[in-house]
């Protein structure tokens, strides 16, 4: 009864908070409508005050975002301002390639799978996955996000952050935008390791100064691999304030389930047994699953492929093994699809992590020896299970332009490529 109020809760503060922040909105842009000439375009140092000190007051958090409502069409203007989603689906990759984004620089803000907290604060509420829940809060947790506002966010952390600042962020540490020094707060007695930063060891984060960092940076992206129907993104395209960019990262299905027997073996060991087993049964509920993903993704790939008009120009299909491949041209074609300057500093990490050794690449590790280990799967995922897959994913593996294998010699042989020569234009 407990979590089924808090839910509630949860909802309503959200509703009030997207209420409040459409009628501010409206306000002000019959405000700018009515002006006789233009507004000098407000630049970082003109931030107020309550924006330049570290204050997480609830008054000063109330503040800053009336004044980011109130300016934010000026100040994006100004800075020509890019916003970035990298989708995905689990063991594609998207840690690795985010990384890209993440070793920008300075004026990146980079945020890791922040939807983590909204699908476990509902799954929690609702006692087991509640899908149109889940997919009907994504887009206004992300476009919140994207504008540097925490106060949606933090209805889903649990427990509750206490004066906006929360120990519990879900994988804090890859994003360098959270551990710098403006964001980093004084280490407290009896925070775990989990709570620290890769490079420095930090308290728990404060989120109005997140937020105050963000506003500083010149280009925003998030990661996520929650979200599987480019549908409910279109409000974040709506939105006149987000210049929004949608990279789509896929991978071979065959590889996915291959790299997911190893890294989830509780969630598939009716795989497993499949594999002592001499027939794989078709109907079972992890193959349909299996399929149900295969189909929603291509659905997906093929509206922003086919340039849906609210996606056109705005959508980038992109394969992970082309990336593992070639990494720093694949990074080159993100960076000027996405209209961003591709910065030295992700050029050297690029280079220092697709070389990595088999000691420093393990199973979660964004270090990779790429070339080699795109195709590992070949030599662990049993034959049958390859046909199966092909059996239930075969429009989506013939979309992105993956070879069936018909025999278990040709799965095995690696001077056979699966991987068809593709173009995916994104223009």
């Amino acid at each position: 009864m407990r979590i089924k109020y808090g839910i509630l809760v949860v909802f309503f503060l959200a509703l009030v908070i997207i209420e409040k922040e459409s009628n501010i909105i409206s306000r002000v842009t019959d405000k700018l409508a009515s002006r006789q000439t233009p507004q000098t375009p407000i630049q970082p140092g003109g931030l107020p005050s309550t924006a330049r000190k570290h204050n997480a007051s609830v008054a000063s958090a109330f503040k800053l975002m009336k004044w980011r409502l109130e300016n934010f069409n000026d100040y994006q203007a100004a800075n020509g301002r890019k916003h970035i989603l990298l989708l995905a689906t689990t063991r594609t990759g998207s840690s690795f390639v985010g990384e890209f984004f993440n070793q920008q620089g300075d004026n990146m803000f980079y945020l890791y799978e922040p939807l983590w907290h909204v699908e476990n604060m509902l799954t929690l509420a609702a006692g087991g996955t509640n899908a149109t829940a889940v997919t009907n809060a994504y887009p206004e947790v992300l476009r919140q996000l994207f504008h540097c506002d925490f106060t949606l966010f933090e209805s889903f952390i649990n427990p509750l952050p206490i004066d906006h600042i929360t120990p519990s962020l879900f994988r804090r540490k890859s994003s360098n935008s959270l551990c710098e020094e403006a964001v980093c707060s004084p280490l407290v007695k009896g925070v775990y390791e989990r709570y620290h930063c890769r490079n420095r060891r930090c308290g728990p984060l404060n989120l109005t100064l997140a937020s105050e960092s963000c506003l500083h940076k010149e280009h925003r992206a998030i990661k996520s691999v929650r979200v599987h129907q480019l549908e409910i993104l279109r409000p974040l395209m709506e939105d006149p304030r987000l210049d929004m960019k949608f990279i789509h990262l896929v991978r071979d299905p065959r590889a996915v389930l291959a790299s997911r027997m190893v890294a989830f073996p509780a969630k598939y060991k009716n795989w497993k047994q499949w594999i002592m087993d001499s027939d794989v049964p078709l109907d079972k509920n992890e193959v349909k699953k299996l399929k149900n993903n295969c189909d929603t993704i291509r659905i997906s790939a093929q509206a922003g492929l086919r340039r849906t008009a609210w996606l056109r120009g705005r959508y980038m299909l992109v394969r992970f093994e082309d990336i593992a491949r070639f990494p720093m041209r694949k990074a080159g074609e993100m960076y000027k699809f996405a209209g961003i300057p591709f910065t030295p500093q992700v050029k050297a990490w690029i280079l220092k992590n697709t070389q990595a050794s088999k000691k420093t690449s393990g199973l979660y590790s964004t270090q990779k020896n790429s070339s080699e280990q795109v195709e590992n799967w070949r030599f662990t995922l049993p034959f049958k299970i390859a046909q199966l897959v092909q059996e239930v994913c075969g429009p989506t593996l013939k979309l992105f332009g993956y070879k069936f294998v018909s025999t278990e010699e040709m799965l095995r042989d690696k001077s056979i490529s699966l991987n068809e020569d593709k173009v995916f234009d994104f223009v």
